[in-house]
């Protein structure tokens, strides 16, 4: 009987069945057994044309080329909220088709080791709309990094409306996270950890900025940044951050593809997003 059963490839599986498998696994069998698909590219262009053009939301970590990025440019005239770290962008790519993500609020580029100012500074100029950026860094990824400022400024002079901004890791110093702040007057929440170049105490944020929520320039623990989280920042709990793990993981499982609100009967939420163990804090280089 099992010889003349032909088992099926996860690869030919359709987005639809593919999360309704994933949705009833638990969390260790999702991280150990379901194999990663080597067809990342094929799967996102079958979920953005079956979208129709209503794709609010995309999250997937690791496009491997411009290419892909262009296809779901493209196809972005809905899309809000686009995250792609991990992923192998580079400027040219990204400021290419700038122009075509003008309806984005939120960004998520950290970990692109490959973009830097002019792609941001293309974003800024055509994402009139954008109120949340994440440009997190891994401290190997900038060990040979000299400084960061010319990210800063190009933050500073294309995204006044910011209301959240992340460039943990960033060689960025105290005149350019200055630069930002005096240009991004809208600013809620600044994180700052790993930013050892930044000479700022949270005694002048609090002068100055008594209203913003700041994390860093200082790298704390584990448990003290869940306490520092829950005491501070505890309206930040949201779609926002990809730092603690309860916020894409619920109930024990990964994000979901689907969402009631959709009326289509296909999601406006893709989760693509790998568990990437090196986002945790506590494994991280601690403060020189």
């Amino acid at each position: 009987m099992e010889e003349d059963c032909k088992l099926r490839n996860w690869d030919e599986l359709i987005p639809d069945a593919l999360g309704l498998i994933f949705s009833h696994l638990p969390l260790q069998e999702v991280l150990t057994v379901v194999p990663r698909s080597d067809h990342l590219d094929r799967m996102l262009q079958m979920l953005i044309n079956r979208s129709s053009g209503s794709l609010r939301k995309l999250s997937v970590t690791g496009l491997q080329n411009d290419s892909i990025f262009s296809f779901i440019a493209q196809h972005a005239g809905s899309l809000k909220t686009l995250k792609v770290p991990r992923s192998c962008l580079s400027n040219p790519g990204v400021v290419n088709v700038a122009e075509k993500l003008s309806s984005l609020t939120f960004l998520d580029l950290s970990y692109c080791c490959k973009v830097g100012p002019e792609a941001i500074q293309a974003i800024g100029k055509h994402c009139k709309s954008l109120t949340e950026f994440s440009r997190n860094m891994h401290p190997l990824d900038v060990a040979s990094v000299v400084s960061h400022d010319d990210e800063a400024y190009a933050i500073a002079s294309t995204m006044p409306k910011l209301k959240r901004l992340e460039i943990a890791y960033h060689r960025v110093s105290t005149e350019g996270v200055l630069k930002i702040l005096s240009s991004c007057i809208f600013l809620e929440f600044l994180e700052l950890r790993g930013c050892w170049d930044v000479q700022l105490d949270n005694k002048f944020f609090k002068e100055k900025f008594p209203d913003m929520k700041v994390l860093g320039p200082r790298v704390i623990g584990f448990y003290d940044m869940i306490n520092d989280w829950e005491d501070c920042c505890s309206d930040y709990f949201s779609d926002g951050s990809d730092y603690l793990a309860w916020e894409f993981l619920e109930d024990g499982e990964m994000g979901e593809f689907y969402d009631d609100e959709f009326e289509h009967g296909w999601d406006d939420n893709f989760y693509a997003d790998r568990f990437n163990i090196d986002l945790e804090p506590h494994i991280w280089p601690p403060s020189p």
